[in-house]
Formats: C-alpha cells, structure tokens, sequence
C-alpha cells in the first residue's frame, strides 16, 4: 500500500492549469455509489440475483462485506461463500451486466448532490468522480449525474489497487496537477475514506450502509444537504 506522501509527483497537467494559487481549497473529488447515487439497493438486487444463480442467499449482512470495495473483491467473497465451481469472469460478467442494466434504465441521486454539485460548478472549483465501479457501469451514471460537472473521472478497473488503496485519490490529484492536501474527498464507505485519508486528502465521509465515525481531521455529517462550498473551503487552509 502507498502511504501518504510517498508518490508526491504532482507535474501540472492540463487539467491541473486550471487550479489558481497555491494553497486553498484546490477540487472535489466525489465518490460515486452511495455518496452520488443510490445505487446500494440496485447492487443488492443484482447480488441477491446472481447468488441465486450461484446457489445460494444472499442479504444486507452479506452486502455490508461489499460496501465500497471492488468488484474482484466481491466475486471472491460470493465464490467462496457458496463454493460454487463457476469461474471468477462468469460471476464478475453477470454482476456487470445485471448493474449497467439497471443504470442504463434509472440512476436515482442521493440527497443533496444535486445541489452540491451545481454549486461546486458554478463557483469554477474543478470536480474528480474517483470510484471503484468500472468504467462500463461509471459511463451510464455520468450521463445521468451530468458530465459537466467533472473534468475527470477515475475508475476502479483504470487503477492496479483500488479502495482502500490510495492509488484512485492519488492518481485524481496527480491528474488534476494537485497535491492531495489540497483535494477535499466526498465518501460514504469506510473503505473509501481509508483510501482517501491514506492518500492525504482533506475528507468528508456522508455514512451510507455503514457507520463511520469521528476521527482527527476528519469530517462526517449526516447528509450531502449538511455540505456547502464555504464549508468545503473552510476544511483546507
């Protein structure tokens, strides 16, 4: 695992050239299931639907061993719970297209992103989706969300380690031409705020699924409707 401040190659890109000054509140990097969308409760309908196939149950105490980690992840446990002899690629492929389907018909927003996001925008601040759904199922949640409100986007199967790793933030903030002090980090999963503390980002965790709690330097509120700019601006010196 990285730690903080170990790969500190912060080159301007040309997204980066966009971000004035030298300290500050620098971009926003957002989450995506569970932060942006309500896409838990679809996530456990395709589970619950490929574990049946697999022959076996599935529920909330088993999705809770999900939340925030990525898809490789996720087919090992299912694998080993019900030692089903299918292999790895066939349950990764049924996830995917039981999701993207489902993305591809409704993309409900979170409470509150709608509003933050706009906000974000309009005052010029640049904004990251880093998450550790693939690209195929990122895509059609970017046209519902609305593209314009990122200038990238980092995917879970466009990094060699995702969440808890830091690689995703670190690789949005090098992207951005950003050191990650200067990034404010949105996540609603303790794996993502893992990731994102352990990449030296500024973070605000909004509890989807799971509890988490209070810690030194770290903000944690109810809801995306308890986050403004000022107080996104506030948390970076």
């Amino acid at each position: 695992m990285i730690v903080a401040g170990t790969s500190g190659d912060f080159r301007p890109t040309t997204l980066g050239k966009r971000v004035k000054g030298n300290g500050g509140l620098g971009a926003v990097l957002f989450d995506m299931d569970g932060l942006l969308i309500d896409s838990e409760r679809l996530w456990l309908e395709v589970e619950t639907e490929v574990m049946a196939w697999l022959g076996g149950s599935w529920g909330p105490e088993q999705q809770e061993h999900l939340v925030g980690g990525s898809l490789d992840s996720a087919v090992a446990y299912m694998l080993d719970l019900t030692g089903a002899a299918a292999s790895p690629e066939e349950v990764g492929r049924r996830m995917l297209e039981g999701m993207a389907g489902r993305l591809e018909t409704a993309v409900p927003m979170m409470p509150g992103a709608k509003d933050l996001l706009a906000e974000v925008r309009a005052a010029g601040v640049p904004a990251a989706l880093v998450s550790s759904s693939h690209r195929r199922l990122i895509e059609p949640a970017l046209e519902a969300i609305g593209r314009e409100h990122f200038v990238l986007s980092v995917a879970g199967d466009e990094v060699s380690r995702t969440k808890p790793d830091p690689e995703p933030y670190l690789t949005a903030a090098r992207r951005l031409g950003l050191p990650p002090g200067r990034c404010v980090v949105l996540e609603d999963s303790p794996n993502g705020v893992a990731a994102a503390e352990a990449a030296g980002c500024v973070t605000v965790a909004v509890p989807c699924l799971l509890p988490i709690p209070p810690a030194p330097g770290r903000t944690v509120v109810e809801s995306l409707h308890d986050i403004d700019l000022p107080r996104l601006r506030a948390l970076v010196p």
